[in-house]
């Protein structure tokens, strides 16, 4: 059960992290017979993560640039990712890495790798004016909110994104925010979780951010993902994200 709810935690980081540092997208393909999530900026992949029942294989690919960058800092590294990254072979067109990681220490290991591989290069929404749900969620940014930055022209476009992501068709519904009279917050998971825990906001929990508190598509690599799809179908519903 421990092992389960670390890969779990793992893969929410993956997410957390990938998402939230860089502008990517999410490509779903195979590695032989093993579904591969590749993250590409254009035609050149960043990173591809192999998927396994009980861990993720991260492959990971050094050029001229990067190998310099790591020599300088391979101290910064645990000894097994210095160990792995010495006996890797380095083909024409790089050093080729494979890092099995199923524990929250190894990925920040991993995390670190990707950041030499590239800068991050999300640009979160500004803070100004934001409108944050008792969820912690930006309603601001979100399809149903009428007092946010969302023009009613841009909805249609919205609409397109989050059926996309989520597969529902009625995005019709609209709110002011946690406060409206009616809210459909009474059917609000979050919310319900928050209430059984003796409080009125999921922010106020000492559990937060928490899966529950994330509306946000919270798979790994069942399906492609466009980088603009992340930016306005799922990361306004993942707490941190955008600044709250």
């Amino acid at each position: 059960m421990g092992k389960i709810n670390e890969l779990q935690k793992v893969k929410e980081e993956i997410m957390r992290f990938m998402r939230g540092k860089y502008f990517l997208d999410e490509v779903l393909g195979k590695y032989y017979e093993r579904d591969c999530l590749r993250f590409r900026q254009g035609k050149k992949t960043i990173v591809s993560i192999h998927m396994h029942e009980d861990h993720y294989d991260f492959q990971v690919i050094y050029g001229k640039a990067e190998r310099e960058k790591f020599e300088t800092k391979r101290d910064e590294f645990p000894p097994y990712i210095i160990e792995l990254y010495d006996k890797a072979h380095t083909y024409h067109d790089g050093k080729w890495m494979l890092i099995r990681v199923d524990t929250l220490e190894t990925l920040e290991a991993v995390k670190k790798m990707i950041l030499l591989k590239k800068n991050p290069n999300r640009k979160p929404f500004s803070k100004e004016k934001a409108v944050y749900g008792k969820c912690g969620h930006r309603c601001d940014l979100c399809i149903h909110f009428t007092g946010g930055i969302i023009i009613e022209e841009h909805r249609k476009e919205l609409e397109e994104r989050y059926t996309r992501i989520y597969g529902n068709a009625d995005w019709s519904m609209r709110c002011s925010g946690c406060g409206t009279p009616g809210c459909h917050t009474q059917l609000c998971a979050q919310l319900k979780c928050a209430r059984e825990k003796g409080g009125d906001t999921c922010v106020s929990c000492k559990q937060y951010p928490c899966s529950k508190a994330t509306v946000g598509y919270a798979e790994l690599g069942a399906k492609s993902i466009l980088a603009d799809d992340v930016t306005w179908a799922i990361l306004p519903f993942v707490p941190y994200q955008y600044g709250n």
